[in-house]
């Protein structure tokens, strides 16, 4: 079974429609791109996909989830199988790094201090981040926060890892440093994975599916052929 599976859904933001008729359909090891131009939908997309704009129109399977019978106690329940990186990175400012993951693993049924202690022993490592996990967040670098947010990202093995425009606010050498580490991610772990992203030098480097939202639309581009992205694209 798809770990997403999406079937003429609408998206929809506070009553307005943003994107209509989706198809889309993700299985465990896949890696796809969507883009776009700013407010054609893509954050929106996630947002739907994650529990957070209900589904009103459409199928839809996520994590083993059905999004149309979604009831809010399950949401976190879906959530601890998608790990969902920010822009803005979304840590917690006034504890360390180690804080703030400790705090998503209790906060999703973690309790064995020395099992909390190994897991992010583990994570930290695996971002290279190690050596940092005792730094507030404004004490390191953004890239070396999106490493942070990565690994809280990962922290309880998702079976699908949403990424929103991961590199935005990254200079161009640690955009390809942190888009290395999502590749090597993927490859160790085969997690279904998407990324949001406006950068078509990313795309051109590290090649996968593409679906492009414009028009209300989401649909998937031939990227076998030569496609000029950059007219819908802010690069």
């Amino acid at each position: 079974m798809p770990l997403i599976q999406l079937s003429g859904i609408d998206v929809i933001k506070d009553s307005n429609l943003i994107l209509t008729d989706v198809d889309l359909t993700l299985e465990k090891g896949d890696f796809i791109y969507l883009v776009g131009r700013v407010g054609t939908g893509k954050t929106s997309l996630i947002k739907t996909l994650i529990g957070e704009f209900p589904l009103q129109k459409g199928e839809a399977q996520v994590a083993g989830f059905d999004l149309v019978t979604l009831k809010r106690r399950q949401i976190p329940y879906l959530r601890r199988k998608i790990g969902v990186v920010f822009q803005d990175f979304q840590l917690l400012q006034d504890r360390s790094v180690y804080d703030n993951l400790e705090f998503v693993l209790r906060s999703t049924g973690w309790k064995n201090k020395k099992d909390i202690q190994m897991r992010i022993k583990e994570a930290l490592e695996s971002v290279s981040m190690l050596h940092k996990g005792h730094k507030l967040p404004h004490q390191i670098s953004g890239g070396e926060q999106q490493r942070v947010a990565i690994a809280r990202a990962i922290l309880n093995n998702p079976q699908i890892i949403l990424a929103d425009e991961p590199t935005g606010n990254l200079d161009s050498d640690t955009q390809q440093e942190i888009m290395q580490l999502f590749m090597d991610i993927h490859r160790e772990q085969q997690p279904a994975m998407m990324v949001v992203t406006h950068n078509l030098n990313l795309l051109q480097r590290y090649p996968g599916r593409i679906f492009k939202c414009e028009a209300g639309l989401c649909t998937e581009m031939d990227n076998r052929l030569e496609i000029d992205l950059s007219g819908f694209m802010e690069v």
